[in-house]
């Protein structure tokens, strides 16, 4: 069994912190904690747990930050969470099984991270992330915003969950306004952060602006697609949902051909492309597209997309007079998500007829 370190970078997190430590203060053998600048009573709640609290100026910067938190681990791995991170109890008992089985051989662990959930703590967004590294790769985080490790060496998938309950963002454009910055300072953006760039815009809602700039990066990658399938892939969805924003259903469409083209789509490409002809209330074309997501296994897309199809699958049915079918699709989202609102409206209208 070899000896963990946990890093973390904090500013202001006295509603959370506690909360995050004491899901993984009994397993990690280190907590190394970095203030960026806290004013509130987040270093006292942290002292609760570790002596290993050190301050850095913040210098809009998360890759500086975070690297300096990794410089100060002496264990053999380093496992990294944000504030508002926590491992829920049965993620716990894997976390466990997992450090008792380490031996050395493997330099990084990756865990999906449930990113974003609905009203009732169901998955919304996950994604996979690596979390434990060797630290005698010296693995570094690179780009001041939207920070990455790019890895190398024996990396393993692991089941483990890391769940993001995320707390109110006091600043919004935060993340926008770091990007600004680099651009004032003739930064030149590699290809991720030319995506991360288009997706602040989008996730700030500057439409217009996201809309330029994701065609900026389509354009300049598009024909070297294998080489960045997953950011065009992420690019070109977000850039559809950007087209459907703004009632541009042709743009929308064609962003969406771009994927098909060239790739075996995923669950949410093929919800988009089925909600097109719902909204069309072409109800049998949709219904095609809809139960093509439910054939695609993929365990970090199924939760929420599947739950969709089924819903939208049923209201299909509904609006084609076939109440059988409406219900039996609504049943299969209820089984996923047995208390949602949807569901429970959709149920009690297909009841009554």
């Amino acid at each position: 069994m070899k000896e963990i370190s946990l890093c973390m970078i904090v500013k202001d997190e006295e509603e959370v912190i506690g909360r995050c430590l004491n899901s993984v203060s009994d397993i990690v053998d280190e907590i190394i904690v970095v203030d960026t600048g806290s004013t509130d009573k987040t270093k006292n709640i942290v002292s609760e747990y570790t002596d290993k609290i050190y301050e850095f100026e913040w210098v809009n910067d998360f890759a500086k930050a975070r690297n300096y938190s990794f410089s100060k681990a002496t264990k053999e791995y380093i496992f990294w969470l944000d504030a508002d991170d926590v491992v829920l109890e049965e993620d716990r008992k894997k976390l466990i099984k997992l450090k008792e089985g380490m031996d050395g051989t493997v330099d990084v662990y990756t865990m999906k991270y449930n990113y974003s959930q609905d009203e009732n703590e169901n998955p919304l967004i996950v994604q996979r992330r690596e979390r434990i590294v060797k630290k005698a790769n010296n693995y570094k985080w690179q780009s001041p915003i939207h920070e990455v490790i790019y890895l190398t060496g024996n990396i393993v998938d692991t089941d483990i969950v890391i769940t993001h309950k995320k707390h109110e963002i006091k600043d919004l454009n935060r993340n926008l306004k770091i990007f600004e910055e680099m651009i004032k300072n003739n930064v030149e953006f590699d290809d991720r952060q030319e995506y991360c760039y288009a997706k602040e815009l989008y996730f700030t809602q500057h439409i217009t602006e996201a809309i330029e700039q994701y065609n900026k990066f389509v354009n300049k990658y598009i024909d070297g697609y294998e080489l960045r399938k997953e950011l065009l892939y992420s690019a070109l969805i977000e850039l559809s949902d950007c087209y459907k924003q703004i009632g541009n259903k042709e743009k929308e469409w064609e962003t969406l051909l771009l994927i098909l083209r060239r790739q075996i789509p995923k669950k949410d490409c093929l919800n988009k492309i089925a909600d097109i002809f719902f909204r069309e209330k072409k109800y049998k074309e949709a219904i095609f597209w809809f139960e093509n997501v439910l054939k695609i296994q993929d365990t970090l897309e199924e939760t929420y997309n599947d739950y969709y199809a089924n819903i939208c699958i049923g209201v299909c049915y509904y609006w084609l007079g076939d109440i059988k079918n409406a219900y039996f699709y609504n049943e299969k989202a209820g089984k996923m998500r047995p208390t949602d609102e949807i569901y429970l409206k959709n149920k009690s209208i297909y009841e009554e007829n």
